[in-house]
């Protein structure tokens, strides 16, 4: 088992301005169906739409922003969660003075970067 606080993981750049993210579970630690990831997006930065072969969990921990799949938008805050099937479109855009939420994924080698591998 390993406990750990979210502000003891470093804080990574994403490649998207305003929008950085922690790998608090992954490979590195052991798992090896699951990843956890924690974004934070200050306001006004977006994640543009993309899709991928997997599937996302996501639950909004603090602020606001809205979540696309490219027809529709989803406005969403605190306490929200989503699920994103694989393939699916989908972008964020932070509208509060931050959004930020957890996001659960598989742990595929396409999917998380290779300094997160044990």
């Amino acid at each position: 088992m390993f406990v750990g606080h979210y502000k003891d993981v470093p804080e990574k750049d994403t490649g998207f301005e305003g929008v950085t993210i922690r790998w608090l579970v992954s490979p590195k630690l052991g798992a090896k169906n699951f990843a956890m990831r924690y974004f934070v997006m200050k306001k006004g930065s977006e994640i543009p739409i993309h899709q991928h072969d997997w599937e996302h969990e996501i639950f909004i921990v603090r602020g606001e922003g809205v979540i696309t799949n490219g027809k529709e938008e989803f406005h969403v805050k605190e306490g929200n969660f989503l699920y994103v099937p694989p393939n699916e479109p989908h972008g964020y855009k932070a509208t509060g003075e931050t959004l930020e939420f957890l996001c659960i994924i598989p742990a595929k080698k396409e999917a998380i970067p290779e300094d997160e591998w044990a």
